[in-house]
């Protein structure tokens, strides 16, 4: 029998279910499909005996588990069922312009998204997206942690393909001179307009930092959210240097590199940003050695 310190905050429990809508969403792409995904996640919570249930230390924890496991499944089901569910993102269309992550979600990068294979959206989902912890995402994707990193790896390499046009390198070079100078001078206005208008930045904590845990969408969201995280303080110096082989930025503060951002340049314009704050990663960049420019 449940006691009355079994209740939970109705706003906990709206949030929860928010936040597992958007997993469900963003690895299916249909508003519909994720409502039956959430659906059949409760199903199986409930379904669990009370003794089972009570062990359960993070139920929110337990239940994105559950639902990522529904929608791997999905996505890996062959013919009809997968083309149900580009069907039913294409018919929910109207559905999410109307709420569901509309102001967060461009149909460009829901489409680069399609293009993906299981395997990689989902590594890229959790780990990007919604910076799970590495084991989290490893025991949904069932793949070891080292094979989930290099699934996302790939999904990034294959979104910056589809988004980033060939640019010279004078003004790839340009443009990310100009975006650390906008960064530097705290200026949103001309940090906005190097940003292309359907823009997304990510940021990678990988569950270790407290960073954005959605991406950014569009020119202004993204210039602000920038700013924000490069708030101007004494130790905090915003260097261009060579990132995956393109101009990019490195942040110190004092002799640390705090986080290091790839910027994905089509013409004139910064179409995607790739801000990597997860120490893990850092860790080459803070090694011994010659000092980054």
């Amino acid at each position: 029998m449940a006691s009355g310190e079994d209740a939970v905050p109705i706003a906990e429990l709206l949030d929860e279910r928010r936040h597992l809508l958007d997993v469900a969403y963003w690895m299916l792409g249909s508003s519909r499909a994720a409502e039956r995904v959430i659906d059949e996640t409760y199903r199986r919570w409930f379904r669990l005996p009370d003794p089972a249930r009570a062990q359960i230390t993070a139920p929110r924890a337990w239940l994105a588990k559950v639902a990522g496991s529904i929608c791997l499944s999905r996505l890996a089901a062959p013919g009809r069922d997968r083309e149900r569910a580009v069907a039913e993102a294409a018919a929910g269309a109207g559905a999410v312009a109307r709420g569901m992550l509309a102001e967060e979600i461009s149909g460009v990068l829901l489409d680069a998204l399609d293009s993906l294979s299981p395997a990689e959206r989902a590594a890229f989902v959790l780990n990007d997206v919604f910076g799970m912890a590495p084991g989290a995402v490893a025991d949904i994707v069932r793949r070891t942690e080292p094979e989930c990193a290099e699934l996302a790896d790939r999904a990034r390499r294959s979104l910056r393909a589809r988004r980033a046009r060939p640019t010279p390198a004078e003004e790839h070079d340009a443009v990310a001179r100009a975006v650390r100078e906008a960064c530097v001078t705290e200026d949103e206005a001309v940090l906005a307009s190097l940003v292309a208008a359907d823009a997304t930045a990510f940021f990678d904590g990988g569950g270790k930092v407290r960073a954005l845990v959605k991406p950014v969408h569009g020119s202004a969201q993204v210039a602000r959210s920038l700013l924000t995280l490069l708030a101007r303080q004494p130790r905090t110096g915003v260097h261009t240097h060579p990132v995956n082989g393109r101009t990019g930025l490195v942040v110190r503060y004092g002799r640390q590199v705090a986080a290091v951002i790839s910027l994905d340049i089509a013409g004139p314009h910064v179409v995607q940003v790739w801000v990597t704050l997860n120490p893990d990663k850092l860790r080459t960049w803070n090694h011994p050695g010659p000092a980054h420019p």
